[in-house]
């Protein structure tokens, strides 16, 4: 009997020591704490935060902060189920210039508009009278189908 008890607590004395080496692993593997990335300036004051949120999924908020950035949304549930949301954003670029965005975003996908955005080149040439006449003809011809029964398939 009392060599069970002496290899119960050698073994209770080993597993110590492995739980001990275990944590000593896991605090040395984690990280040893975090630091925000530093500004060269103080913190940014939120001078103004205003949010609403309706019971039926309407929202809006308005946020300013100390450094010129302005957000404006507000939004609600379409009948497919998403949101539609407007709004607009504004905030001066690194090189000084500002920047203001105004957008939609609805079943069309997020749709900014910005005097600062690229615009599309101009098609760069018209297009030609026989393209034009050749759409037309498509047209027509599609509009005297939709008229006519069909036989294709089986439908009357």
């Amino acid at each position: 009997m009392l060599r069970l008890r002496e290899a119960d607590q050698s073994l209770s004395l080993n597993m110590k020591y492995i739980l001990i080496a275990v944590f000593a692993c896991v605090a040395a593997a984690a990280p040893q704490g975090y630091e925000a990335p530093r500004r060269d300036s103080d913190e940014v004051p939120i001078l103004r935060d205003d949010r609403v949120i309706e019971d039926d999924g309407r929202y809006n908020f308005d946020v300013e902060t100390g450094d010129g950035i302005v957000v404006s949304e507000s939004g609600a549930p379409s009948e497919d189920g998403g949101i539609n949301s407007a709004g607009s954003y504004s905030y001066t670029a690194p090189d000084g210039t500002p920047v203001h965005v105004e957008f939609v975003a609805d079943e069309g996908g997020f749709q900014p508009q910005g005097a600062h955005l690229p615009v599309a080149p101009e098609f760069p040439h018209p297009i030609p009278d026989f393209v034009l006449e050749q759409i037309a003809f498509a047209a027509e011809e599609d509009a005297r189908r939709a008229k006519e029964p069909s036989s294709r398939y089986g439908a009357p």
